[in-house]
């Protein structure tokens, strides 16, 4: 008896510091997330007091037996060499920005940057967190800003609260549309 293949498919989680790249994976995963959440001891412990230095790990399960793992990268630059470490084998990336930082379009335009390399044999989309404590700039400033750096066609843009799993699971599913076109929405 032959038995039945199961696909794992492999996505990156990456953005900003307190865009919520723990939150959001922690809220989608069907396991227990792994974390190498460590306390900040720089500039990052007046954000938030614990933050990523090495992944964040979780896995999706899909209906048909397929599993999605979640993988989160750190978002400080100095830990940038986990970024490609994480991203090989990756079929996309979701790039969460925070809109409470001082210039979220210049954080969004050096992610986009730093993964241009994955980016162009995969997928991104984009998620915007705390719009609710920072509503400027909107949506529609990103799309702009990716028009101005020649992406096309443009990466979906969403407001998201990264606690949500509903929120996180639109992502994960534009980002899977955007891969194949034909998916069903099942």
């Amino acid at each position: 008896m032959q038995s039945e293949r199961v696909r794992h498919n492999k996505i990156i989680f990456s953005g900003t510091v307190g865009a919520g790249k723990s939150t959001a994976i922690n809220a989608l995963s069907d396991i227990l997330p792994v974390s190498t959440e460590a306390l900040a001891s720089d500039e990052i412990a007046g954000i938030k007091k614990t933050t990523t230095v090495a992944m964040d790990y979780g896995v999706l399960n899909l209906p048909d037996g397929e599993k999605v793992m979640l993988y989160g990268t750190p978002g400080q630059e100095r830990f940038s060499f986990m970024w490609e470490i994480l991203s090989t084998g990756g079929i996309g990336l979701i790039l969460l920005i925070n809109n409470a930082r001082p210039d979220p379009l210049a954080d969004l335009e050096n992610y986009l940057s730093a993964f241009s390399k994955f980016i162009a044999g995969t997928a991104v989309t984009i998620g915007i967190t705390h719009m609710d404590r920072a509503p400027a700039p909107a949506l529609d400033a990103y799309r702009a800003r990716l028009a101005e750096l020649g992406h096309s066609p443009l990466p979906a843009v969403f407001r998201v609260d990264a606690r949500s799993r509903e929120d996180v699971a639109m992502l994960v599913r534009a980002l899977l549309f955007t891969l194949n076109p034909g998916l069903s929405d099942a």
